[in-house]
């Protein structure tokens, strides 16, 4: 693995991590918070300056299914991403306590709103690069060869995690969060560990609900070339 791959993992890695600590505010508390915010800012620019050739594929590229999907979800990733940063300056208490608004209550909804979204497009996103993600994983680790209990495993655990994400889902009510009806739909009395559990969870339902609709499709493509 070359150097620039492992700084790109390490940085995703990393801006993962913090997206879980940036969801979990009713634990962190508002400065916190804001700070890891601010870092993710500046992880997010980086992250997009690593990966600037990909925009020039948008324009030049070849357009499949895959390429599609992928423009989109990043796309959208991106703008929930931007639009989670702007309106964060107006209603800072800490970071940039003088901005002026008089009202934010809106403001708070966009960026409540936009940052569950974000959370479950950068899922969908880490889906869409998990087989280059476990690639790099193996060569990292040495594990070049194949293995069916391994396999058999892997995928018996992806079938827990995603019957457990649903589960969780529904009784976090996660369907309100993603619209204007209940953007403050906390459980102030989840313990830290349950919050990255039921979250971590939730995330295996895209990750792995892209990662196989992606191998479905390459699977199709290759049958009619």
């Amino acid at each position: 693995m070359n150097r620039k791959m492992l700084i790109k993992l390490v940085i995703d890695f990393v801006m993962t991590v913090l997206m879980l600590v940036a969801m979990a505010y009713h634990i962190t508390g508002n400065t916190i918070h804001e700070l890891v915010g601010t870092v993710l800012l500046v992880l997010f620019i980086v992250h997009n300056i690593l990966n600037r050739r990909w925009y020039k594929t948008i324009i030049k590229g070849k357009y499949n299914i895959r390429s599609i999907l992928r423009i989109l979800v990043n796309l959208l990733f991106l703008v929930s991403m931007v639009v989670v940063l702007i309106s964060s300056a107006p209603i800072s208490r800490d970071i940039i306590p003088f901005f002026p608004i008089n009202n934010d209550m809106i403001v708070r909804q966009i960026h409540v709103l936009t940052s569950y979204w974000g959370f479950i497009f950068m899922a969908i996103h880490i889906g869409l690069s998990w087989g280059t993600i476990i690639n790099a994983v193996r060569k990292m680790t040495g594990i070049t060869g194949t293995s069916r209990i391994r396999t058999i495993a892997l995928r018996v655990i992806a079938v827990l995690i995603v019957f457990y994400g649903v589960q969780t889902s529904f009784e976090t009510d996660m369907g309100s969060k993603l619209t204007i009806y209940n953007p403050f739909g906390w459980n102030f009395d989840e313990s830290t560990m349950g919050f990255i559990i039921d979250y971590l969870s939730i995330m295996g339902i895209y990750i792995c609900g892209t990662h196989y609709a992606l191998k479905f499709v390459q699977k199709q493509e290759r049958s009619k070339a």
